[in-house]
């Protein structure tokens, strides 16, 4: 079987982990990638991963700032398809390699832009990197209280690069399914910041209600945590062998599953556990925490986890490392890990294709090539021209849709925040997105405090519309059905049979509409011991190594003498859990859900496309998650998460915190040569910091000569002094919802559009993921559950009065806004 991208030739100009993964799937859809490096090759390939994300590809080698390899660029660009660009705002220009330029060669081309910051604002030309975007905009903010000590911590797993990776592949399949509807072809950006917008499920709205109703947001969602009130389904635990397992049992029934398996049953007995997980008060809480904490200190955890297993309704999953996760079996037995020979590496593990299309599915690629392996083949032609690839154009041009998925409609039946975000990604495309809620709605409706309640269903509800069914009805079940003739896809995230049950599993709903795109998304995949398993997002992030990267490298303890440090010793792995597996999730399934629509393209009909959590959150740890010989260790932060060295590391100031990260030569000339003007030591001078080795040698000590300079001013001078001279530094203290509200780097682009929401008025949103130039993304508001039943029904044909017959039957509902606060 072929792949949907087959017909397609990529350019591939990017340098680093975002373009190359992004071009790296689509190569495992069968894409012909044309990696374009410069003399010496990419200067990323020394990153660890760079096997990984160069796999599959042809490689050649040009000097962009030669006329002669300018053209050659242009002849191949002439030809293809797509082309993906790293370049800083303004770069690619002066290289002749920027999409205006491109697209007069060829108007059907797709030309893909990923930069740090975006393509305009205050800090467009900031130097780019995970780390400094992340500090800059808050997210190590947002890990404040994780170690017991003031100010941000160090944002661990590269969120934002898996974020911008998975928002230009949906960017150029929707690009690319306007082409071949229009002929022609359009810019699409994407940044790392954009890529972290998926990961603030609080903070930009949480930031404004609460500045409206202050006294409904007294504690912070993070300073709950951080003091150490978590919650009893997310619990994680040491086992009597020092292993622990992290517990994610978000629903009663299965807190209550979880219990009976830990012969814990008595519990309910007592009248402070009675309504468990549910206590009255505080201490009560934190009495049955201390019960099940002794509780699993008495097994090891693999004769736990073979009770839990068994059970088959307890949310549970030792916590692991990225290395360690390559060997899951659930990985394995669905085809998400591969494991290959390499010419030059020996057995190379890694992962696999993102997600199962069962009919057009993807493999990957052969091992990487070296830089200019295909020069002589591309350039054999006395002009270097190659035969044509593109696809024929369409027989009639039709005119740009308003939005690139306009016309497309996708039915979500989802909770919580994986699949209903995913499905909100694609809103943001502009596809109609009906949201088929259960009576009482998305139970994420109802997770947190009074107001606060609507901070998160907010964001995961974003520009849809909502309908609340009783699928368990007959009636519930013929309405939904009627919904599916007219979809183009369909997600839901529930337990393999559940949806069979439902009278929406995919064998049914394919007689009915054979063009569908059903994707399934899943704790752990349709095909290992544990597809029945349940799952909520702190199992993948401590099964595939982003919650152990995150937590550092004092954590976890092996050995607790007493349950107070075993107390803390949870907290810090709770706190490190973080929600990131969701978007992790998320921003994978809108570009699962592209590649199908772009395979239906070429085949006309739909498929059933697998995508689990574990592979998600595998691909978001991408920078670890391949094994080869002599690959280089993960760097981990230290015990306080300052960071992993001295020159990556957070540093306090005389008001407020900085993030440092100088990686090249040339940066530490520049911070040495600014330093001393500052008032700071002369580093350069210093014989024990000469070289890279050196430094890394006497870390201990260039960290405590660098925090007394950084001491003596404040975070945004540091800053505006150490941008001006070269030397990346950035302030580290702004919570991200702040940023995201008020900083005007986010208004110049564009970021946070103002929208109106049926009970609080207008409010600004997070912005686009990607953006695509003729045709832009439509962003609207949250919604309430139901907000639309009655619309949608009479768009199906039913009257007011059947419309008001399955009300009083419960077949349908709607939900009754909470009444604005004082």
């Amino acid at each position: 079987m072929s792949g949907p991208c087959d017909d397609l030739l990529v350019v591939d100009l990017s340098s680093g982990r975002a373009g190359g993964l992004a071009t790296m799937v689509l190569a495992d859809f069968g894409a012909d990638v044309l990696k374009v490096e410069p003399p010496g090759g990419d200067p990323r390939r020394s990153d660890a991963a760079a096997p990984m994300w160069l796999r599959g590809k042809r490689s050649v080698v040009l000097d962009l700032a030669r006329p002669a390899d300018r053209g050659r660029l242009h002849d191949l660009v002439a030809d293809a398809d797509v082309v993906v660009a790293s370049f800083a705002p303004g770069e690619a220009e002066g290289l002749r390699a920027d999409y205006a330029t491109l697209e007069a060669l060829n108007p059907g081309l797709v030309y893909c832009s990923i930069t740090g910051w975006g393509p305009r604002g205050p800090y467009a030309h900031y130097p780019v990197s995970e780390g400094l975007v992340a500090a800059k905009s808050g997210r190590m903010q947002n890990f404040a209280g994780l170690p017991q000590r003031a100010g941000p911590a160090y944002a661990a797993v590269p969120v934002g690069t898996h974020g911008a990776s998975q928002s230009a592949l949906s960017g150029i399949l929707a690009g690319l399914l306007v082409r071949d509807r229009t002929g022609r072809g359009q810019l699409v950006e994407t940044s790392l910041l954009q890529g972290l917008f998926p990961f603030d499920t609080h903070g930009l709205v949480r930031t404004q209600l609460a500045r409206r109703f202050p006294s409904e947001f007294e504690v912070g969602i993070r300073q709950t945590a951080a003091a150490g009130r978590i919650t009893l389904q997310y619990l994680p635990a040491i086992a009597s062998d020092g292993r622990w397992i992290q517990f994610a049992n978000l629903m009663e029934h299965l807190f209550h599953a979880m219990i009976a398996a830990a012969d814990l049953s008595h519990i309910y007995s007592d009248p402070r556990f009675a309504l468990a997980p549910n206590t009255e008060t505080d201490e009560d809480r934190e009495a049955l925490r201390g019960v099940i904490l002794e509780r699993i200190r008495e097994r090891p955890a693999d004769e736990w986890m073979e009770i839990f297993r068994a059970d088959g309704n307890v949310a549970s999953e030792p916590f692991e490392t990225t290395q360690e996760a390559l060997g899951n079996i659930d990985l394995r037995a669905n085809g998400e890990v591969s494991e290959d020979e390499h010419p030059r590496l020996g057995r190379l593990v890694q992962l696999g294709p993102l997600a199962r299309l069962r009919e057009t599915p993807g493999r990957t690629g052969g091992p990487s090539a070296d830089p200019g392996a295909h020069q002589a083949q591309l350039f054999a032609a006395s002009n270097g021209r190659r035969a044509p690839r593109r696809a024929e154009a369409p027989p009639f041009a039709l005119d740009a849709p308003a939005h690139a998925l306009e016309g497309v409609t996708v039915l979500e039946f989802a909770t919580v925040i994986a699949a209903p975000l995913g499905a909100s990604l694609l809103a943001d495309l502009g596809a109609r997105v009906i949201k088929i809620e259960s009576l009482e709605g998305d139970p994420y409706r109802y997770m947190g405090q009074g107001f606060g309640q609507y901070t998160g269903a907010t964001k995961t509800t974003a520009g849809k519309e909502s309908i609340c069914l009783d699928l368990k009805t007959a009636e519930g079940q013929a309405i939904a059905q009627r919904l599916v003739r007219d979809a183009d896809v369909l997600i839901h995230n529930y337990r393999p049979g559940v949806a069979e049950r439902l009278g929406i599993g995919y064998d049914e709903l394919s007689v009915l509409r054979p063009e569908l795109v059903y994707l399934a998304a899943t704790g752990y995949g349709p095909d290992g011991p544990s597809a029945s398993r349940p799952a909520a997002h702190p199992i993948p992030g401590a099964a595939m190594g982003g919650a152990l990267h995150q937590a550092g490298s004092g954590m976890p303890p092996t050995e607790c003498d007493d349950l107070d440090e075993i107390r803390e010793a949870s907290r810090w792995l709770y706190v490190s859990n973080e929600a990131n597996p969701d978007p992790n999730t998320s921003v994978a399934i809108a570009s699962s859900a592209l590649l199908g629509l772009y395979a239906r393209r070429r085949t006309g009909r739909g498929q059933r496309i697998d995508l689990s959590m574990l592979a998600a959150n595998a691909y978001a740890n991408s920078d670890d998650f391949l094994s080869y010989e002599g690959k280089p260790e993960r760097l981990q932060a230290d015990p306080e998460l300052y960071g992993p060295t001295p020159l990556r590391r957070l540093y306090e100031t005389g008001e407020g915190w900085v993030y440092l990260e100088i990686s090249r030569e040339r940066e530490w000339q520049a911070l040495t040569a600014a330093l001393p003007g500052l008032g700071g030591p002369d580093l350069a001078a210093d014989p024990r910091f000469a070289t890279p080795e050196d430094r890394e040698r006497e870390a201990e000590a260039l960290a405590a000569q660098l925090g007394e300079a950084f001491a003596a001013r404040g975070a945004d001078e540091w800053e505006r002094e150490l941008i001006a001279a070269g030397a990346p530094c950035v302030r580290a203290d702004v919570p991200q919802g702040e940023f995201f509200r008020d900083d005007e780097h986010m208004r110049a682009n564009g970021f946070a559009p103002e929208v109106e929401h049926a009970v609080f008025g207008r409010y600004q949103r997070s912005g686009p993921t990607v953006t695509l130039s003729r045709t832009p993304g439509r962003y609207g508001p949250g919604v309430l559950a139901g907000q639309h039943s009655d619309a949608i029904l009479a768009e199906l044909g039913y009257s007011p009065e059947a419309i008001e017959e399955l009300r009083r039957t419960r077949v349908t509902a709607s939900e009754e806004p909470k009444p604005l606060p004082e």
